[in-house]
């Protein structure tokens, strides 16, 4: 990593302390307080320790002293404690807001751009990456003001003391973190090497934990098992360097605060056999001079080691924040949302010229294609696999980039408010996403607005009267629509979509994967909804299509045929291979059933 890119990285980190700077100056100030009563606390020992060696005191008259070490003691345990507890506040307050940035850039961006990259590297991005800069806010952060603040406070007391010994602590303290630094420069270098490593061991497994089944029917197992080793090999080699250079930094800095503070205690062996007579003011060097000054010493370079030791947890937020950066500067203007609303009252009419929809790396997709959906018409967007139906659903959801005209209504996608366009839209996929909650919440969406009379005539009018009445509206579904078979689940969708009530009606294959019954439960509350609305159906299934106003027939991004069925069924091209081959399907399946 260059240094420039280091620096803004730095900035963008610091940056986002400022949101928890009431938890940060807390931390901070409870460090500097406990620096002065460690002055009291080695001020007391000191001072116990001149009078019983030196002075001949006797010892119960030091029960004060004693009782007044043991408060100190004791308050100090307690800013330590008070400074861990505002350390993690500002770590967590921070976390929780980069992980709001995070969430809100991918709800922007879209399921388009979402599956451009395995499900594991999303998690290892929100997830990891962004634990590890808790350390960096809830230590680094605070360590560096107390690296500088607390030797600063112990200097000025130590300087009026002995001008000698405070001159050794000064020439010595830079450095710690000057090869501190040093060493930090290949630390960071090696983290991001080894998040990218994670994200990418992540992503495999994830996708081969989910295609579990499908590697064992081709029996791909040792072939996957290779790759998966591959990948953890790379993170282990990664991690290691990590960890070498960790114990590198620990044991350089040791070593340059043990000399400093060896240099203190021989610098006052000699002075007490007096061999060296300077740096006392010419005042002579006491007991308590020397052990008040040498408890001090290793205290003067802690913060320092601290810092060494956080520094590393610098570094690895450094590695975080790359990809964290570089994913929430992603442009999004070719997908932004404009301002223009939609009139609640109009129908919907969509109308494409010289389309062409591109990914979100810039790659065409579909195009240049051009077409007319008109108002309260339902038209369906046929083609083999690949063909780029869903490229083109996405741009009209306004989920992928495009060039060209498309437009809702008249007013053009790009100039129009996604958010006010979405509410216009009912969906009905092949797949339908139930979330963990009860039916009630998966059919509102946990809108408060929606009466039990609305959710009802859904109900009805999806058919899933029938099953939500034995269960009621608060029987809890579990993720993946577990509880629920898949038609059960489909209709439920359906009654969502109902519930939503939009202008225009997107259904994505809405009745893959269904029984005959469900199927035709589906399709008749389906038809029931569309009469009288703009809908678009995406559909491998043909022949349920003649009662569609227009046919879309789309192959390699391209709109090759369009018009009613009996039309496109007579016309020598794709349709009527497709519609052959469904109907042959069709024959071979029922001969199958009554075999």
């Amino acid at each position: 990593m260059d240094k420039k890119k280091q620096r803004s990285l730095n900035q963008w980190l610091k940056q986002q302390s400022k949101l928890a700077k009431r938890w940060l100056m807390i931390a901070v100030g409870l460090g500097v307080l406990s620096s002065i009563f460690l002055l009291a606390q080695a001020a007391l020992l000191a001072t116990i320790l001149h009078q019983l060696i030196i002075e001949h005191v006797d010892k119960y008259e030091l029960v004060p002293h004693f009782l007044g070490l043991a408060a100190i003691i004791a308050v100090r345990a307690l800013c330590s404690w008070g400074r861990e507890i505002a350390g993690y506040r500002c770590g967590e307050q921070i976390r929780v807001y980069i992980r709001q940035l995070i969430l809100d850039k991918l709800r922007e961006l879209g399921p388009a751009y979402i599956k451009g990259k395995p499900a594991g590297a999303w998690a290892t991005l929100l997830l990891e990456q962004v634990e590890d800069m808790h350390d960096f806010f809830a230590r680094y952060l605070p360590q560096m003001s107390l690296s500088v603040l607390v030797p600063f406070v112990i200097l000025i007391v130590v300087f009026p003391v002995n001008w000698a010994a405070g001159l050794i602590f000064l020439i010595t303290a830079p450095l710690v973190p000057l090869f501190m630094a040093l060493v930090g420069m290949k630390a960071a270098d090696a983290n991001r090497k080894n998040f990218k490593a994670l994200q990418r061991l992540s992503g495999h497994f994830y996708d081969r934990l989910q295609s579990m089944t499908t590697i064992r029917l081709f029996d791909r197992t040792k072939a996957e098992t290779e790759v998966m080793h591959g990948a953890s090999e790379v993170f282990r080699t990664r991690t290691m360097d990590v960890l070498k250079i960790a114990f590198l930094s620990s044991a350089v800095l040791e070593f340059f605060t043990s000399i400093s503070i060896a240099l203190t205690a021989v610098y006052f062996g000699f002075a007490f056999i007096g061999e060296l007579n300077f740096g006392d003011y010419g005042a002579g060097v006491t007991l308590f001079a020397g052990l008040f000054i040498l408890v001090l010493a290793p205290e003067f370079y802690q913060p320092l080691r601290d810092l060494g030791t956080f520094y590393h947890a610098k570094q690895q937020a450094v590695g975080a924040a790359e990809s964290i950066v570089e994913f929430i500067e992603t442009d999004v203007e070719t997908v932004s949302s404009g301002k223009k609303a939609l009139n609640d009252d109009d129908d919907i009419v969509i109308q494409a010229q010289d389309l062409e929809v591109y990914s979100p790396e810039g790659k065409k997709l579909v195009g240049p294609i051009s077409f007319l959906l008109n108002a309260k018409q339902t038209a369906a967007l046929v083609g083999p696999s690949g063909a780029g139906k869903t490229s083109l659903i996405n741009a009209i959801l306004g989920f992928l980039p495009y060039k060209g005209s498309l437009t809702i209504n008249g007013i053009e996608r790009s100039e129009l408010s996604l958010e006010n366009w979405r509410e216009k839209i009912s969906w009905v996929g092949q797949n339908p996403l139930l979330l963990h909650g009860s039916i009630r919440d998966n059919i509102t969406l946990g809108k408060s607005d929606v009466s039990d009379e609305n959710i009802n005539l859904a109900l009805e009018e999806s058919f899933s009267a029938e099953f939500v009445n034995q269960h009621g509206l608060d029987y809890s579904i579990s993720d993946r629509s577990g509880g629920l078979s898949v038609g059960q689940a489909q209709r439920l969708a359906l009654a969502r979509a109902m519930v939503q009530n939009g202008k225009f009606w997107l259904l994505d294959e809405p009745t893959a994967s269904l029984d005959a019954r469900s199927e035709k439960l589906v399709m008749q509350g389906l038809d029931n909804q569309v009469a009288g609305k703009s809908a678009l159906m995406v559909t491998h299934q043909l022949t349920p299509l003649r009662n569609v106003d227009q046919i879309l027939v789309m192959e390699n991004g391209l709109l090759v045929q369009s018009g009613e069925f009996e039309t496109l069924a007579q016309e020598q091209g794709l349709f009527q291979s497709m519609l052959q081959a469904n109907q042959a399907l069709n024959q071979a399946n029922k001969g199958n059933l009554d075999a």
